[in-house]
Order: structure tokens, then C-alpha cells, then sequence
């Protein structure tokens, strides 16, 4: 059973209620949306790693069977798949980011999908540090919040 905040601040004095009012609208204003924006940001990321991890594996896949053409099937979108055929496989294109791809031979392609790995992991790590210090910035808000309740009701 769910206790609504109206209810749960009704047992105390009318100045606390204004103040246990204020520390959730601060939560749930500007400290969740911040957190639920953050893990956003870092999903994005790691969505953005596995498709570089993807192309990754399909290259290590051409270069280990030295394949020199290729019959595939790509993914329009939405689970739309059309049969490809690739004539020569010693180049490919790269998204580089911003819209741009770059032609690059699968050893330049391999070490660019590297780095971009490291770089991506970087910023995943940063955005997960800052999901971290969110959420004690919440749980700081909820401790300060009750031991103002505790102190008034002394």
C-alpha cells in the first residue's frame, strides 16, 4: 500500500509540510529529470559502441575468411532487410560522426573503430560518474530532508 506525499506530510506541523513540499518538488523537478537525462546520454553511448563493435566483428569476419565480395543483407530500418552485394571488400565506409563517412581500408578501419571504443568508453564513464552524483545528491536531499523532520519534531 502507497501512501500519497499529501497524506504522508499531513501528520506534521504546517511549516514542515511547506518544507518537505519544497525538498520533493526540488527532487523531482530538477534532481530526476537530470539523472533519468544522464542515463539517457550514457545509453545513447553504448548503443553507439555496440555498432562499432558490430562492424568490428564483421570486419574481423572478412578479414579472417579473406573474403573479396561479399552478399549480405542490410537493415532499412524498422526490420526492413534488402539483399547487398559488396564486389570488393578490401574498402569501407566509416561513420566518422556528424554525418560523415570516411573510405578506409579495413586495418585503417579497425584501428579507427579502436579508438573510437576508447573514446566512447571514456565518455560513458564520465556520464555514469555523473549519473552517480545525482543520486547522491538525491539521497543528500532525502537525509537533509529527514533530519529536518527530525530536529522540529523535538
Amino acid at each position: 500500500m502507497s501512501v500519497s506525499s499529501e497524506q504522508s506530510t499531513q501528520a506534521y506541523p504546517k511549516d514542515i509540510q511547506g518544507t518537505i513540499k519544497k525538498y520533493e518538488q526540488f527532487i523531482t523537478s530538477t534532481l530526476k529529470p537530470d539523472l533519468e537525462q544522464t542515463l539517457e546520454q550514457r545509453d545513447a553511448i553504448y548503443t553507439r559502441m555496440t555498432e562499432y563493435l558490430k562492424l568490428k566483428t564483421h570486419i574481423d569476419t572478412i578479414k579472417s575468411q579473406d573474403l573479396k565480395e561479399l552478399e549480405t543483407k542490410i537493415d532499412l530500418g524498422s526490420s526492413f532487410y534488402v539483399k547487398a552485394f559488396v564486389p570488393d571488400t578490401k574498402d569501407i565506409f566509416v561513420n566518422v560522426g556528424f554525418g560523415f563517412h570516411l573510405e578506409m581500408t579495413l586495418e585503417e578501419a579497425d584501428a579507427f573503430i579502436d579508438e573510437k571504443v576508447k573514446d566512447l568508453e571514456k565518455l560513458a564513464d564520465k556520464y555514469t560518474q555523473e549519473a552517480s552524483e545525482i543520486r547522491a545528491r538525491i539521497q543528500m536531499v532525502y537525509s537533509a530532508l529527514m533530519e529536518n523532520v527530525n530536529s522540529e519534531n523535538k
